[in-house]
C-alpha cells in the first residue's frame, strides 16, 4: 500500500525543477523521493488548488491573485480553507500483480475513509472510472478494483494486515512531508513555513486536520 498522487504532465512549468513523468500516472509519496520528484509533488498539489483568477475576480470579497508568478501559483494552496490532493492509496497484490487504484475525483485527504472499512460500517468507495470499493467481510477485507465490472479483479487481505498497511502509509506521508519541508526551505525560502503547513493540511497529517 502506497499513498500516491495523481500526476499530470506539466506544460512548460519553469517555476522550479520538476521530474519528467507520464501524464495520468501516480507518484508514490514517501521519504525516498529525489528533489525533482518532490518538486513535482508540490507543483501538483499546488495546481490542484490553483484558484481560477477569473473566478476570483468575480468574487468581490476575494483579493486578486499576486502578480509574482510563484506567489500567484501558490495562491490557492496558501489561502484556500479546503485543500485537495488528487490521488489516494494504491494497493498492489505482489502475488497476482493486481493493483487497486484510486478513481477520478478521489483525494489523499479522503484516505481516512479506510477507517470506515476497519471500524465503521465496513465499506468505502474511492472515486469513479474505475470505481474502487473496499468491503469488510468478517476478518477479511475485499478490495474490488472496479465495482462497475462484474468480473473485476479483487484483492483479499486480513483486517490486521490492512491496519498495518494503513499505518505504514501514514509514515510514508509523514516522511514525504519532512522531505518537502527541506525542499521548500531550499527552493521556496520565502514561503517554506506556509507551504509546509499547507501541505500538511492538504494531506491531513496529525496536528493539521482540515
Amino acid at each position: 500500500m502506497q499513498p500516491v498522487l495523481e500526476i499530470y504532465a506539466p506544460d512548460d512549468f519553469d517555476l522550479w525543477p520538476v521530474a519528467e513523468l507520464q501524464p495520468y500516472d501516480f507518484l508514490p509519496l514517501s521519504g525516498a523521493l529525489g528533489p525533482a520528484e518532490v518538486g513535482t509533488a508540490i507543483m501538483r498539489i499546488a495546481d490542484c488548488n490553483n484558484v481560477d483568477a477569473e473566478d476570483d475576480a468575480e468574487d468581490d470579497n476575494s483579493p486578486p491573485p499576486p502578480a509574482d508568478p510563484i506567489d500567484s501559483f501558490l495562491h490557492g494552496l496558501l489561502t484556500m480553507d479546503d485543500l485537495f490532493a488528487a490521488g489516494g492509496l494504491r494497493v498492489t497484490d505482489t502475488t497476482t500483480g493486481t493493483t487497486f487504484l484510486p478513481g477520478c475525483c478521489n483525494g489523499l485527504e479522503e484516505r481516512h475513509d479506510w477507517l470506515e472499512v476497519l471500524d465503521g460500517d465496513g465499506r468505502a468507495s474511492f472515486g469513479h472510472d474505475p470505481s474502487p470499493l473496499a468491503e469488510r467481510l468478517g476478518d477479511t477485507v475485499r478490495l474490488t478494483v472496479d465495482a462497475e465490472q462484474d468480473d473485476s479483479p479483487v484483492i483479499e487481505l486480513p483486517l490486521a494486515e490492512l491496519r498495518r498497511l494503513l499505518g505504514a502509509a501514514e509514515r510514508d506521508l509523514a516522511d514525504f512531508l519532512h522531505l518537502a519541508a527541506d525542499w521548500a526551505a531550499q527552493h521556496l525560502p520565502d514561503h517554506a513555513a506556509s507551504v509546509t503547513a499547507a501541505l500538511a493540511r492538504a494531506l491531513v497529517l496529525p496536528g493539521h486536520h482540515s
